[in-house]
C-alpha cells in the first residue's frame, strides 16, 4: 500500500506534464500592438494592410497572435497614453501609424521593436538618425511624397498657377518638413507658396477660407488634420472656384481635382512584412527605413468643373483612376 501510495502522485505528475507538453504553449503566441494618431481612410488602409500581411504569413488573432489596435482620435496626449500602455504590456512589436503616434511610442520605449508607417520624414521626426539601418529598436516605412511630381501635377491642372496655397498642421513634424521642402522646390517651377496653418481639425476650413483671393490653387499634403477635415477645404474651394490638388489619392473621391499618391494599403502590406520578419527573429535595428515607389494618379473631372477648371484630355487619359 505504501508503494502504491507513492506511485499515485508521481503518475499524476507525469500525466500533467505530458498534458502541458501536448497543449499549445502560450509562450509561442506572438503579440502585436497597433496604434494610429487618427482614423481616416489612408491610415485605416495602412492598418488593414498590416493585419492582412500578418494573416498571410500565418499570424492570426485568436489562434497564435494577440493583436490590439487603438486610435488616439487626433489627440497627441492620448497618443502618449496609448504608447505608455503598450510599453507596459510589452508586446513583441508595436506598430505606430503616422508621425505623432510614432514619436510617442519611440519616446516611450528603447527596447521593444517599433515599426512606424505612413511617416513622411522619419529623420526630421527624429525617429531614426538616418535612412540607413538604425541599430536601435526602430524601423519602418515612409510615405514620402514626390513633391517635384506634385508641382508638375499642379501645373498640368492650372498651367498659369503662380501662387500655391498649402494647409498644414504646424505641430506635425512631417507637415512642417513638407512645407520647407515646398519652399525650396517652388522657385524652379515659377511658383510661390502661401501658408495657412491649422493646428486642429476644426481649424482646417477656416485655414482654407484664409487663402481665398490669395492663391491660384490649393495643395493638400498628407497631413492628418487636413485629411480628417478635407470636406471643409472642398466646400471653400467650390465656393471660391479654387482647384484643390492633393497628395492622398483618397482625397479625389472626396472632392479634390487630382492627386498623385501612394497606395496606403500597399504601404500597410510593406509594413506588415517588416513586422513578420521581426516576429520571426530579425532585429529591427538591422532593417533600413523603407519608402514606396509605386504612385497612382487619380483625377475627378466633375470636381474640377465645380472648382473652376477643366482637366485636359491628356491628363485624364494618363490617370489610373478617373472618379465619375
Amino acid at each position: 500500500m505504501k508503494y502504491s501510495f507513492l506511485r499515485t502522485p508521481l503518475s499524476l505528475l507525469a500525466v500533467a506534464l505530458a498534458g502541458v507538453a501536448a497543449a499549445p504553449s502560450f509562450a509561442t503566441e506572438k503579440s502585436v500592438a497597433v496604434t494610429s494618431i487618427v482614423e481616416h481612410k489612408a491610415l485605416d488602409a495602412v492598418r488593414d494592410g498590416v493585419r492582412d500581411e500578418l494573416k498571410a504569413a500565418g499570424f492570426e488573432p485568436g489562434k497564435n497572435l494577440k493583436y490590439e489596435f487603438q486610435s488616439a482620435q487626433g489627440n497627441t496626449g492620448t497618443a502618449a497614453q496609448i504608447a505608455r500602455k503598450y510599453v507596459g504590456e510589452r508586446p513583441d512589436v508595436i506598430v505606430a501609424i503616422a508621425t505623432p503616434s510614432a514619436q510617442a511610442v519611440v519616446a516611450a520605449s528603447k527596447d521593444i521593436p517599433v515599426v512606424y508607417s505612413a511617416v513622411t520624414d522619419p529623420v526630421a521626426a527624429k525617429l531614426v538618425k538616418s535612412w540607413d539601418a538604425s541599430g536601435t529598436n526602430v524601423t519602418g516605412v515612409s510615405d514620402l511624397s514626390p513633391l517635384e511630381k506634385h508641382l508638375d501635377l499642379i501645373k498640368r491642372v492650372v498651367p498659369n498657377a503662380k501662387r500655391v496655397g498649402v494647409i498644414y498642421s504646424p505641430g506635425e513634424a512631417n507637415s512642417v518638413a513638407i512645407v520647407e521642402a515646398l519652399k525650396k522646390a517652388m522657385p524652379a517651377s515659377g511658383m510661390t507658396l502661401v501658408e495657412a496653418s491649422a493646428a486642429r481639425t476644426v481649424d482646417v476650413a477656416s485655414a482654407a477660407q484664409s487663402l481665398v483671393g490669395k492663391v491660384d490653387v490649393i495643395y493638400a499634403p498628407t497631413d492628418n488634420n487636413v485629411m480628417s477635415a478635407f470636406e471643409g477645404i472642398v466646400k471653400v474651394a467650390q465656393q471660391a472656384k479654387i482647384p484643390v490638388v492633393a497628395a492622398d489619392t483618397d482625397a479625389v473621391k472626396r472632392g479634390a481635382v487630382a492627386a498623385l499618391g501612394l497606395n496606403y494599403y500597399d504601404i500597410g502590406h510593406q509594413t506588415g512584412k517588416i513586422v513578420v520578419s521581426i516576429l520571426q527573429g530579425k532585429a529591427p535595428g538591422t532593417i533600413a527605413s523603407q519608402t514606396s515607389n509605386t504612385f497612382e494618379l487619380h483625377v475627378n473631372p466633375a470636381a474640377a468643373e465645380k472648382q473652376g477648371v477643366k482637366l485636359s484630355e491628356a491628363l485624364i487619359q494618363s490617370a489610373q483612376v478617373v472618379v465619375k
